[in-house]
């Protein structure tokens, strides 16, 4: 028997299958909230139980509370899961006393699945957590939630085959005086063939390259599905306060070369606002940061109602592109700042001004009035989610602490 089926965060957005129907058989995993199945057993890990093992909860005060945090010293590296599989984490909640901008990118989050030495998973534990720019502002998404600016959560499933290892790295020099933590998960009686691995790829340019797009994510190889990211962008001001999201998100697919299969509009538009983009959060997208006094912004994107899988490849950049009146544009131009026009767009018409070998000189009086879209240099992050057939992969290792840090804000 066939049926129809999409892939909802309820019943697993780790799943992988290409074809619109599928032969009906029975999951370990119930569907349903009201189902039971004898295949998974629950596991809570903390400091309070360590290893996640039945029946050793709060053992070290008799029953009593006695190891709810803990400390991680400068340098040092604190596990806070290591069990073998097969098995799911579907929750993971964290919190920290200093959440000061430099401890949020000081302290690396990595995930290990199945006994690989390269991690799925290696990023800022404030990016990793949708907390863009190290500013733990108040919101809820349908994967992460951070309810009064003060904890870390996530409800993404992660499921592994036959291990998982979970690491917090403290590389701020200073001591973090206290960290919580509790990982939710299901031990499994056995491995779906369906399942794949859940990654995280973090990077920071603070200053992209004139008509280089920004790396969501580098060119990947294999199967997998591209779940979404969150972006954080620092406008560099001697564009003043001139608009700087006009790029375009592009993911090229199984084989796309010079051009990709999935192209937007604008940025806010990926993220489903327009005109600008002003804070809001919803299930899929939002804007948890919007600061014009400091040229600040944070915006997520995932892609769970409208899935995006790749068979062969997938690659994901955002264009580093922005706009404003033409005036404002040839000011910044006589003023010697680096820019590359690119369109004049005076409705219902576009000028295409771009030349790869030359840069256009805005004064030309042949040239219309109206609103140029110009290449500018900014301080872009992003953390990118993907599911991925392997437990590893060859992505870049994360950047170092000096370029994490770089020109945060102290609150």
């Amino acid at each position: 028997m066939k049926r129809i089926y999409s892939l909802i965060l309820l019943t697993g957005l780790f799943a992988c299958d290409y074809s619109t129907t599928i032969e009906k058989k029975t999951s370990q995993i119930p569907n349903q909230l009201y189902e039971y199945s004898d295949n998974i057993e629950a596991r809570w890990v903390s400091f309070e139980n360590i290893s996640g093992d039945k029946g050793q909860g709060g053992i070290e005060n008799y029953g009593a509370k006695g190891h709810p945090c803990d400390f991680i010293k400068a340098g040092e590296t604190k596990s806070l899961l290591d069990i073998q599989g097969p098995g799911m984490i579907n929750r993971i909640w964290i919190t920290i006393s200093d959440r000061s901008p430099q401890m949020l990118r000081s302290l690396v989050i990595n995930m290990y699945w199945d006994d690989e030495k390269r991690p799925a998973v290696s990023a800022p534990i404030g990016d990793f957590f949708g907390i863009g720019l190290g500013r733990a502002t108040a919101f809820q998404n349908a994967l992460f939630s951070n309810p009064e600016g003060r904890s870390f959560n996530t409800n993404i499933q992660m499921p592994f085959r036959k291990s998982a290892k979970i690491e917090i790295v403290n590389e701020s020099g200073i001591e973090l005086p206290m960290i919580f933590y509790d990982v939710n998960l299901q031990v499994l009686s056995e491995w779906e063939d369906s399942f794949m691995y859940f990654h995280c790829f973090w990077h920071r340019d603070t200053a992209t390259t004139l008509t280089q797009d920004f790396m969501l994510l580098p060119e990947i190889k294999g199967k997998g599905r591209y779940l979404g990211t969150n972006v954080s962008v620092h406008a560099n001001p001697v564009y003043k306060d001139y608009w700087w999201g006009e790029g375009e998100v592009k993911v090229y697919l199984n084989g796309d070369t010079d051009y990709p299969t999935l192209v937007g509009t604008g940025t806010e538009d990926y993220i489903g606002t327009a005109w600008g983009q002003g804070q809001y959060y919803n299930d899929y997208q939002g804007c948890p940061i919007a600061d014009p006094d400091n040229l600040q912004w944070t915006f997520y994107r995932y892609h769970i109602p409208d899935p995006v899988y790749f068979k062969t490849d997938c690659m994901v950049t955002l264009q580093q592109i922005g706009g404003s009146q033409k005036a404002d544009v040839l000011e910044l131009q006589k003023a010697g700042v680096n820019l590359i026009p690119i369109t004049i767009h005076q409705a219902p018409e576009f000028t295409h001004i771009y030349k790869p070998d030359e840069i256009v000189d805005l004064s030309d009086p042949d040239l219309p009035e109206g609103w140029v879209n110009f290449y500018r240099s900014d301080d872009v992050a992003s953390a990118t989610y993907f599911y991925y057939e392997k437990p590893s992969n060859e992505l870049p290792e994360i950047q170092p602490l000096s370029i994490r840090i770089w020109d945060l804000l102290e609150n």
